[in-house]
């Protein structure tokens, strides 16, 4: 079996052709997209605590931290204190912060239709499938 047939190589290899589609597509938007992650997950009707939203997405708290200011100076999120624990700090999108979501959703939608062009509609929903029971499967 060649080494292009190994399952770790095509993962790989599809994975960096995912990414850089993607990195292309949020490009215009000025978001990574780490961070265009970070604001779907923002995107919700009631302000996430900080700490859930790094447990939410698995990223450690102090990572979460620097992304959450980054997002925070270039105007994309605010912080404000939770009214019901005064402990925490609830972070939301700013009009600025929903606007660039809602165009990196977009430009990421587009790029996902590019990547999956040489599939057919069946086929590219059996992938995702597929990986869906790949990440629910036992670790």
């Amino acid at each position: 079996m060649s080494t292009t047939d190994h399952l770790g190589y095509l993962l790989k290899h599809v994975h960096e052709r995912f990414f850089q589609l993607t990195a292309a597509a949020l490009a215009p938007s000025g978001i990574s997209g780490r961070e265009a992650a970070v604001l779907r997950e923002i995107d919700t009707p009631q302000p996430l605590a900080q700490g859930e939203l790094a447990r939410l997405m698995g990223i450690d708290r102090t990572t979460m931290v620097a992304l959450i200011d980054d997002l925070q100076d270039r105007d994309l999120v605010r912080r404000r204190q939770d009214p019901d624990d005064r402990r925490k700090n609830v972070v939301e999108l700013t009009e600025t912060g929903r606007a660039i979501t809602r165009q990196a959703l977009q430009a990421a939608k587009r790029a996902e239709e590019e990547f999956l062009s040489p599939l057919s509609a069946a086929e590219a929903a059996r992938l995702k499938q597929a990986l869906r029971a790949l990440l629910d499967g036992p670790a």
